[in-house]
């Protein structure tokens, strides 16, 4: 087992300006799960790609362990890989799959016979081992492929998107066996995806990129409860957070006809790059539907109405003192949306107007300028 140490790693596409991964610092603990998240393009494949050293790292270096492996060829690396569309050979059995890479590396047959049993064991892939790949389901051909990388038993495991042509259901099932196969094992995992749901559920942390820039690294708690910037906030979470920028006078910020308190070291803060103006961040579950008129209540007229059975999510506009509709607000439903969390067994109408409040505490506050959390 290994730590990861990227330091200062970037990597630079030829005739590209911009750097794919721009100086890239991240520590990954003995052991630890870490998820690399992100929309597409912000880099965290060509990260991965680069701790495995499929592709150049043009300035820092990367360590495993103690060992700087910047320029280490990839199969000196003592990694293993899980890409996303299995990478299985049809013409093999199971077990030959998942042996072949001990195969080739000389392990005498019996070592190999009795990794792969073990290793079909801990998989459930038992009863398949003598099977061709075209005879197991997608969520059995995934199963394969870790095993074929737990049977190297390297220091660190290199996940690439690895549910992704999973149907949702087998997807949900998956994910949950390979966090609970990570902590059995104890192995060092760097673990790839777009999905932030993937990120919250599997990780122990979570490295959230954009551009190639990293945004901020922690655990899971950490990103929910304090994001460090705007990008963040809408990109973890799930129904989105809801974001707006507001014009901020003596000490409140107007949300189409509501005034919410933004608080006094909130406000001090506030900078001549903010112009005035404050964005706040608050999550479909952190409002609570209240009478109408009430001290802070902000008025959503309600467009949609999407009942889960457990929950149910108002899509809503802000509404203005004449009860129009605003768009200073955005959300995972677009612009000029608002989500609101509701009691499942009490949703309002196609038009109605509701009225919430945001809960004590629970509200993010933005520098309008930057983007950047307010340290309030």
């Amino acid at each position: 087992m290994a730590t990861v140490t990227y330091d200062h790693a970037s990597r630079i596409y030829p005739g590209t300006e911009r750097p794919a991964v721009d100086a890239l610092n991240l520590h990954v603990e003995d052991g630890e799960f870490l998820v690399l998240v992100g929309p597409s393009g912000c880099g965290k494949s060509t990260s991965l790609r680069m701790l495995a050293g499929l592709e150049d790292v043009n300035a820092g270096r990367i360590l495993i362990g103690d060992r700087d492996v910047t320029d280490v060829q990839p199969k000196d690396r003592d990694i293993a890989m899980v890409f996303q569309n299995y990478a299985l050979y049809p013409h093999m059995t199971v077990a030959d799959n998942m042996g072949f890479a001990l195969k080739i590396a000389g392990t005498p047959k019996a070592e190999i016979r009795t990794r792969v049993e073990e290793a079909a064991k801990i998989l459930d892939l038992s009863q398949y081992l003598d099977r061709k790949p075209k005879a197991l389901s997608g969520g059995q051909r995934q199963r394969v492929a870790m095993g074929r990388a737990i049977v190297r038993q390297p220091q660190v495991f290199l996940m690439d998107e690895p549910l992704s042509n999973l149907d949702a259901k087998l997807r949900v099932q998956t994910r949950t066996q390979i966090a609970s196969l990570q902590r059995r094992l104890g192995v060092t995992t760097v673990y790839v995806t777009h999905d932030q749901t993937e990120a919250l559920t599997m990780g122990d942390r979570i490295a959230v990129l954009k551009d190639g820039l990293l945004q901020q690294v922690g655990t899971p708690r950490e990103m929910y409860d304090t994001p460090s910037n705007v990008f963040v906030a809408g990109f973890i979470g799930s129904p989105a957070m809801n974001i707006g920028t507001f014009n901020l006078a003596q000490g409140y910020a107007a949300l189409g006809a509501a005034k919410i308190a933004v608080p006094r070291a909130a406000a001090d803060a506030i900078s001549s790059g903010d112009q005035g103006s404050i964005t706040i961040g608050f999550r479909p579950e952190s409002l609570d539907v209240v009478p109408a008129g009430s001290a802070d209540g902000i008025p959503v007229i309600v467009n949609l109405v999407e009942e889960l059975g457990s929950d149910a999510f108002v899509y809503g506009s802000l509404s203005d003192e004449l009860g129009k509709a605003v768009d200073t607000i955005h959300s995972g439903a677009g612009d000029g949306q608002i989500v609101v969390r509701v009691d499942p067994r009490q949703v309002p109408h196609k038009g109605e107007t509701i009225w919430v409040r945001i809960r004590p505490n629970e509200q993010h506050l933005f520098h309008a300028g930057s983007g950047e959390r307010i340290a309030a």
